[in-house]
């Protein structure tokens, strides 16, 4: 079995505001999107510290604050920049094409030789 990336519709670009964040499932994992100056990002929705919820946070110039203690990440990398979390999250490719916010998870794929 072969892990390949696709890319999912996740919403409407009108759907996320400057410096808004939203929360999709996709494939069973659950990323938050958020947009900075312009761009999307998309990272895991669990903060390292303990598990928060980093959809419902905030973006504080180009990184993710998790509402509950405060640790932030990197939108771009998901290195820590802030404790109390010292473990980075995963991030993911997002994209805006043709009005609709992508992003590229990872998808299981059987290939035969």
């Amino acid at each position: 079995m072969l892990m390949v990336r696709e890319f999912v519709k996740v919403c409407s670009e009108n759907d996320i505001a400057e410096g808004q964040v939203k929360t999709f499932e996709i494939n069973d994992i659950a990323i938050a999107v958020a947009r900075y100056e312009g761009q999307v990002y998309a990272l895991d929705d669990v903060c390292t510290h303990d598990g928060g919820d980093l959809g419902a946070g905030a973006v504080v110039r180009g990184q993710i604050q998790c509402p509950r203690h405060g640790a932030r990440f990197d939108l771009r990398t998901g290195a820590v920049t802030q404790m109390p979390a010292i473990v980075p999250i995963s991030t993911y490719e997002a994209k805006v094409e043709n009005g609709d916010i992508l992003v590229a998870v990872p998808s299981e794929a059987n290939y035969e030789n």
